[in-house]
């Protein structure tokens, strides 16, 4: 496939599309900080061979997408949620289903809050609840607190970035083995075609300018929530509020799984997407 540009809401966002445009369409919203290629290729072939089609993206200030000056974004979240909204347009999409990763489920869980008749339906993946709920969610896990306070990275230095990050995601690999020699090789890759690595941090630093008055059951969208059991950033307790908080929504959970989910699961997860979008249709 060729990744396109598309202009929209003041800047230009690298996408790539996969499958059929004629059939359904699946937005693809991976978290801060990160590009399109932490959706694999592989697995968006997957769901393209399944008959829809695949839209990932990278963000704003990651990627080949505009990046502002590091430590300055001049944005707030809701522009990562309108940004979203402006790859559908450039695409010509009218509604489709959103898979959201980590605070990418926070930017889905913004569309379907508003901009519901873009939204088919949700699938939320290692994530939160985006607005306030009347219960208590657990913090993330003293391990991975104390790497993030202890964990330093110079921006300036490829390889000390590289560093940070596959210790990042051994921080978030829960139960299972971390398979250290494919994180470093996709973080590589990510740096590589990056315009500036060092504008990633951006997203750290965004208020969320959202109205505070909106509730989870106001979401129509059929919802499937999956969510590792050994989530170190969000514990299981985050996805069962989302499952229970979103009237459609059902819980899929990933035994012993981190945050996002590994190629292992990609029997499970796609599968679950294909067939959960399948019945939104209906």
């Amino acid at each position: 496939m060729t990744e396109r540009m598309i202009a929209g809401n003041g800047v230009q966002l690298c996408t790539e599309p996969f499958g059929d445009r004629g059939d359904p369409p699946i937005l693809l919203v991976m978290g801060v900080g990160a590009s399109m290629l932490w959706w694999d290729a592989d697995f968006c072939r997957g769901l393209a061979a399944g008959g829809r089609y695949v839209i990932r993206y990278d963000h704003r200030d990651t990627g080949r997408s505009t990046t502002f000056p590091p430590g300055n974004p001049g944005y707030t979240g809701a522009a990562l949620t309108t940004d979203a909204v402006a790859v559908l347009d450039g695409y010509g999409v009218a509604a489709a289903h959103v898979v959201g990763m980590s605070a990418g489920g926070g930017i889905a869980q913004e569309l379907a809050l508003d901009h519901a008749d873009r939204v088919r339906s949700l699938v939320l993946v290692s994530t939160s609840p985006a607005v306030p709920v009347a219960r208590t969610l657990p913090p993330p896990t003293e391990t991975f607190r104390r790497f993030l306070a202890t964990a330093h990275v110079d921006w300036s230095d490829r390889e000390s970035v590289i560093r940070y990050l596959v210790d990042y995601w051994r921080a978030l690999a829960g139960d299972r083995p971390f398979d250290e020699s494919a994180c470093r090789d996709l973080i590589r890759r990510d740096i590589a075609r990056a315009r500036d690595v060092a504008a990633a941090q951006n997203h750290d630093l965004l208020a969320d300018a959202g109205p505070a008055n909106r509730a989870l059951s106001s979401i129509s969208a059929p919802t499937l929530v999956v969510h590792g059991t050994a989530d170190p950033m969000f514990p299981l307790a985050h996805g069962r509020a989302l499952a229970q908080e979103i009237p459609t929504a059902h819980l899929l959970p990933l035994e012993g799984a981190g945050h996002g989910f590994d190629r292992v699961d990609w029997s499970t997860v796609a599968p679950a997407i294909l067939s959960h979008t399948a019945d939104a249709l209906r």
